[in-house]
């Protein structure tokens, strides 16, 4: 999701967690058209569960990426998942997360996030300060990312924190068995 990215991708995946994560615009009139390979690309999640983490990806999101790594200032960085795709490889979680309690995907099927600010953090780092919203609650996020580009390629890498009862999701079950925090990754490569 970065250098001068114009990017505008869909595609299942493999996991969970919330719709953190990606969907981005169009990029400056000077930026490279870089398209996102889906099948090199991830959204997933993890989060503590006692002594264990559920990990999970979600299989069905999309991202519009506007950046250019010279005028990060001016980046749009936009993302929707449909919550339904969520996977942990576990079927009690997996039955469990689009449920009511959790996601509600059937009536509210697509958790968002949308920059309104990126700053260049020094070298290959950057963070997009933004809005998470996930069952329509909003609720302020920041991803931190770092982009890596070797010739014609774009790979960025990135985690941002969702605290998933400010969003009400899985509020019946509390913090000392499931926390609260959620670690939602990136993971996308792209060409140019």
């Amino acid at each position: 999701m970065f250098f001068p990215l114009n990017s505008r991708f869909s595609r299942p995946l493999a996991a969970l967690t919330i719709a953190s994560a990606a969907a981005f615009a169009n990029a400056p009139a000077l930026a490279a058209n870089w398209t996102v390979d889906p099948v090199k690309s991830t959204i997933g999640f993890s989060v503590p569960q006692g002594n264990e983490t559920i990990t999970g990806t979600f299989k069905d999101w999309s991202a519009e990426i506007d950046f250019d790594p010279q005028n990060p200032e001016a980046a749009v960085i936009k993302a929707a998942i449909k919550t339904g795709s969520a996977e942990t490889g576990n079927g009690q979680f997996d039955a469990m997360l689009p449920s009511a309690d959790w996601f509600n995907a059937e009536a509210m099927p697509e958790a968002t996030f949308e920059s309104s600010k990126v700053t260049a953090l020094g070298g290959d780092s950057y963070r997009a300060e933004g809005t998470v919203t996930i069952k329509g609650v909003s609720q302020p996020a920041t991803l931190d990312f770092k982009l890596e580009i070797s010739g014609n390629t774009a790979h960025a890498t990135g985690t941002a924190s969702v605290n998933r009862l400010a969003h009400e999701v899985g509020a019946v079950v509390g913090t000392s068995q499931i926390a609260d925090t959620v670690a939602v990754t990136i993971d996308l490569t792209a060409t140019e």
